[in-house]
């Protein structure tokens, strides 16, 4: 098992709040599932599952509060009446009937080391894998081939330390919403290069740790932990701390 570690850092991020349902307030520091989701924008597979370890935080906790128009509407799946171009209802949203104007308290100038690693999941296990992002397959019968003989675990982790060294990612990675898109660098041995972080020791509160899909796959019930920053550092690894559903 390899730990490896990457640096992010953006203008803007939010990760909101679960109780705040009118208006988005982000959480002090990125929580572990949206860490999970930048390491997974970098390299997925169904036969991979990330586990983010530790947050470092290395930029002071700051906030900005933020005025802007969202759509308050989902785009609804087309009906098979509507795919055969049968005349009815148009499909699509209309923008000026379902804007709402909404305020939200963000972070800002944010850059954090994130710590992680991936198990090697058995064919058994992977069914239940899902990534944060919509997966995109070449074709079905990639979709399909769950169990490859090519399949190592030190291939992944190649595959994943060479994309990750040249920038490389399937989807932008983004900071809680994705209009707060981020940069990242690997961090190739943190021991020669350690990291800068705040000196902010405090408790901060229940946190979001991650969605449980292994139980309920349609509704997965999420997770949380009570996260400690201890100058800078938020311990996160699930072999430790205790996370509750």
């Amino acid at each position: 098992m390899h730990n490896w570690c990457l640096e992010v850092w953006g203008d803007y991020a939010c990760f909101t709040r679960p109780e705040m349902k009118v208006e988005r307030v982000s959480y002090d520091v990125i929580t572990p599932s949206a860490a999970r989701a930048i390491f997974e924008s970098i390299l997925w597979k169904p036969a991979i599952r990330w586990n983010i370890t530790k947050i470092e935080v290395l930029n002071p906790i700051k906030w900005i509060s933020v005025r802007r128009n969202e759509v308050g509407k989902v785009m609804p799946i087309p009906t098979a009446k509507q795919m055969t171009g049968a005349l009815g209802a148009p499909m699509g949203i209309f923008i000026e009937d379902e804007r709402q104007q909404r305020a939200g308290l963000f972070l800002r100038d944010v850059r954090y080391r994130i710590h992680g690693y991936f198990d090697f999941l058995s064919p058994q296990q992977r069914k239940n894998n899902r990534s944060m992002h919509p997966v995109v397959w070449a074709d079905k019968y990639e979709s399909n081939d769950v169990l490859r003989l090519d399949e190592t675990e030190a291939k992944y982790a190649a595959m994943f330390e060479r994309r990750a060294k040249k920038g490389q990612c399937f989807h932008r990675p983004y900071l809680g919403c994705r209009e707060f898109a981020c940069d990242f660098r690997l961090i190739k041995n943190p021991d020669k290069e350690p990291a800068k972080t705040i000196s902010d020791t405090r408790d901060l509160g229940f946190m979001l740790y991650d969605m449980d899909f292994e139980r309920d796959e349609r509704e997965p019930i999420p997770l949380f932990f009570r996260a400690q920053m201890d100058k800078g550092v938020v311990n996160t690894d699930r072999r430790v701390v205790e996370v509750r559903g």
